[in-house]
């Protein structure tokens, strides 16, 4: 495994994939076949992204962008499966998980008036 800053520019292209190893690990990134130490290995390279949380930003996908690369080498006899995806899906696995606790309800609606007495 190391880390990169961001893929370099001059290699092949490579798929977006989800991949499952061995059944026990689960990777979702850029894909290609490359041979290193003699043999033909898979390379997933695997976004790191953060969470950009807009005031009042109420869509469904958050908006996110990639910080740098994390890289693992697999040999074909390791690999369980492997799922053609696309970007959006790969940044949207790779999103990391905000606590519900941690997210803001909207502002109440209606016109209650503030002496009016409240049941709690």
């Amino acid at each position: 495994m190391s880390e990169q800053t961001s893929p370099a520019g001059d290699e092949p292209a490579a798929d977006w994939m989800i991949i499952e190893v061995f059944g026990h690990r689960r990777h979702a990134g850029r894909v290609r076949e490359e041979e290193r130490f003699g043999a033909k290995m898979l390379r997933i390279d695997i976004p790191k992204v953060e969470r950009i949380d807009l005031p009042g930003d109420e869509r469904p996908v958050p908006s996110v962008t990639v910080t740098s690369w994390t890289t693992h080498f697999y040999g074909g006899a390791a690999i369980f499966s492997a799922t053609f995806t696309d970007e959006a899906s790969v940044l949207r696995m790779n999103t990391p998980y905000v606590a519900p606790s941690r997210m803001s309800l909207p502002a109440p609606i209606g016109d209650r008036d503030e002496d009016e007495e409240r049941p709690f």
